[in-house]
């Protein structure tokens, strides 16, 4: 089992997660994280880090597109390890439904 970031993340990005990750397996994309899921040890300590629920284990239905999704984006983007401020428009995006297709961005993110 692995843990995965999904779609409820995009345009939020809370970075509440990182700090209590014992491997350092989150990565940054200008508008989202992910968790490589080969580095995760499924310790389970950032799912209730994440203010916008958007943290699930692979075992719940339909995550399989998550798995590579998060697979994907974690060996192109940079490793974070320090919180940082949610984007500006966190509060309005949590919980809108569809954020994959209206705002995902493939950009990474700084890092850190």
């Amino acid at each position: 089992m692995t843990y995965v970031v999904t779609d409820n993340c995009i345009g939020c990005k809370y970075t509440d997660c990182v700090e209590v990750c014992p491997v350092d397996c989150f990565y940054e994309g200008e508008n989202t994280l992910v968790i490589h899921p080969d580095e995760c040890i499924d310790c389970g300590v950032c799912e209730p880090e994440c203010p916008a629920d958007a943290i699930r284990p692979d075992t719940e239905p339909e995550m399989e597109k998550w798995v590579e999704f998060n697979r994907k984006y974690s060996e192109m983007w940079p490793v974070i390890v320090t919180k940082k401020d949610p984007l500006p428009e966190a509060e309005e995006r949590d919980g809108e439904s569809d954020k994959l297709e209206k705002y995902f961005s493939e950009a990474p993110g700084e890092g850190g």
